[in-house]
């Protein structure tokens, strides 16, 4: 891997975060305000699991 693939990765992680807000701020409006009232532990459990897919699809992708 070199940097252009890292640079690569990051750019297409600020186009996909910038998705939701372009296409329906109101909706993601609401979705963070009932994210910030939620327990500690579902949002530990949520990012495990998008931690986890992810390097399984990095895992898949790059063997």
């Amino acid at each position: 891997m070199d940097w252009s693939d890292l640079l690569a990765a990051v750019a297409l992680y600020f186009v996909l975060e910038g998705v939701m807000p372009f296409l329906n701020p109101q909706w993601l409006k609401r979705m963070m305000t009932a994210l910030a009232a939620s327990p500690d532990w579902y949002l530990r459990a949520w990012g495990l699991l998008s931690m986890s897919i992810g390097v399984g699809l990095l895992y898949f992708v790059r063997a």
